[in-house]
């Protein structure tokens, strides 16, 4: 029950996916904030933890072995492989989430998704959109994580992504952060109200 006596709803998955390099953290960390009974899940990765990052923080990081046993284990409601990385998302990462009646944002990429559609059904999803392919490389070439390799890869990758755009409940464009973000802000809040389900 909540503070007003009424049953507690149960809270929304929100699956949030989209090219690297296309904004999904800036704007999920834009809007985040104006959403008190949703929380963001950290997935788990093989991939190196970069200088800024802590462990829990941005990803869980997990080694290969731990990862690959983790997935044995069924402790994963999907897992995808992603360039030379492993990504996962941890069931009860979400489940305890959603018992307590919070919304959970899931920002995964577009295998993850599909994993969660065929899943998860109730799940909502929204796609985060380049307003070109030349836009994203430039995005991708500017924040300079990657090696040159790896990024074409990635570039490879986002074909196949623009072109699942319709496997989607939702399409957000990302022209620039605060356009995007107020777009998002908007998809979420009809969402959670009882929007598209």
């Amino acid at each position: 029950m909540n503070s007003g006596g009424q049953p507690r709803r149960p809270g929304r998955l929100l699956v949030i996916s989209g090219p690297s390099g296309v904004g999904k953290g800036t704007l999920i960390g834009k809007v985040l904030p104006h959403f008190k009974d949703a929380v963001l899940s950290r997935s788990a990765t093989t991939r190196p933890r970069r200088s800024e990052e802590k462990q829990g923080r941005e990803y869980y990081f997990l080694t290969l072995e731990e990862f690959e046993d983790r997935v044995k284990a069924g402790d994963f409601l999907e897992h995808v492989k992603y360039g030379a990385n492993k990504y996962g998302t941890l069931r009860s990462e979400v489940v305890k989430q959603l018992d307590s009646g919070k919304s959970v944002l899931l920002e995964i990429e577009l295998e993850g998704a599909r994993n969660i559609r065929s899943r998860m059904p109730e799940a909502v999803l929204i796609f985060i959109a380049p307003p070109s392919v030349e836009e994203l490389r430039l995005r991708l070439a500017g924040r300079n994580t990657e090696a040159d390799v790896e990024r074409e890869v990635r570039l490879e990758r986002a074909g196949e992504e623009l072109a699942s755009q319709d496997e989607f409940d939702y399409i957000v464009v990302n022209r620039t952060v605060d356009q995007a973000a107020n777009e998002l802000e908007k998809v979420i809040k009809s969402t959670l109200e009882g929007g598209r389900s």
